[in-house]
């Protein structure tokens, strides 16, 4: 597998592994470790976490599987998120989800993830979601100092228009790298207010959380997910590709953006089914035929 370029210093793969529900995957540490090794030898060499996962705990989790294999670091790149903050036992005095990105929240929940994931540095981190009370000059001071200290490597962001994205970029000396956003056949949002044109313009690969909008497009639960599942269906059938899945992926990986999905599974079977888009070759036309579907009419 060709890594994917994200900066002069980053490259990471082409596919990214999610752990938002590495809690409810009931992994041992050693299982836990079986299947990271298992992804580096496939090529998964990104781990993507959030310091949120499973109130507070899927970090912790990892890093508990890579302590027992401590040199497996150097061939992964660990992704982590900040900004949210949520009720929780652990935090009994928050009453609501709420948004945070301040100087310091940010560098403390750097260290914790650090100290979760038993490492010295963060491959890339980015800002979970636009905060509306973001003060822009206190986070880009937050960026420069982990840089500086050398804790985090690379910054992104998650969530954000392009206009967030502008904002905060103009308070940095620093690059923001990726966007992390929700892209599949079911989420077009980000074809529609300017983002895909956006990362094509700024020459970002963007990371697609959810790209298979939740297992939507393989179960479909309303009328437009089953007209995307009979459109997947039939043209997996016609090219005779044996899971839905793998095209699914190969639509996102057709766009010229260079979009990098985010797998969100614990399975091994179904990791092999989302690399296999690698080797699917869609047409334009094939590629809009799907797009069609995803619409609901045709394009003008």
């Amino acid at each position: 597998m060709e890594n994917i370029t994200l900066s002069p210093t980053l490259k990471i793969s082409p596919f990214t592994l999610g752990f938002w529900r590495l809690n409810t995957w009931k992994m041992s540490a050693s299982e836990l470790l079986y299947f990271i090794e298992s992804n580096l030898d496939m090529g998964v060499t990104t781990f993507d976490h959030a310091n949120i996962y499973g109130d507070y705990s899927c970090e912790a989790l990892f890093g508990k599987a890579l302590k027992q294999k401590p040199a497996l670091r150097k061939k992964m790149q660990l992704v982590t998120k900040c900004g949210i903050k949520l009720p929780s036992q652990k935090f009994p005095e928050r009453k609501i989800n709420f948004y945070d990105t301040s100087y310091n929240h940010i560098l403390e929940s750097v260290d914790q993830s650090l100290k979760n994931f038993h490492t010295d540095y963060i491959d890339l981190l980015l800002i979970h979601r636009p905060d509306p009370l973001m003060n822009p000059a206190e986070t880009a001071r937050a960026f420069e100092a982990l840089y500086k200290s050398g804790k985090v490597l690379h910054f992104g962001v998650s969530n954000f228009t392009p206009a967030h994205f502008e904002m905060l970029q103009s308070y940095l000396s620093l690059p923001l790298i990726t966007n992390q956003v929700e892209i599949s056949l079911i989420q077009l949002e980000h074809f529609q207010n300017g983002n895909m044109t956006f990362f094509l313009q700024k020459k970002l690969h963007p990371m697609a959380w959810s790209p298979l909008a939740q297992g939507e497009l393989l179960h479909p639960k309303d009328e437009k997910g089953r007209r995307i599942h009979r459109k997947l269906s039939a043209l997996a059938s016609q090219k005779g590709i044996q899971n839905i899945s793998s095209l699914a992926y190969a639509w996102l990986l057709k766009h010229p953006a260079g979009i990098i999905p985010v797998m969100g599974t614990g399975k091994l079977s179904h990791i092999r089914e989302a690399l296999g888009a690698l080797n699917i070759s869609l047409t334009t036309e094939e590629w809009f035929e799907l797009f069609e579907a995803a619409q609901g009419h045709h394009v003008p």
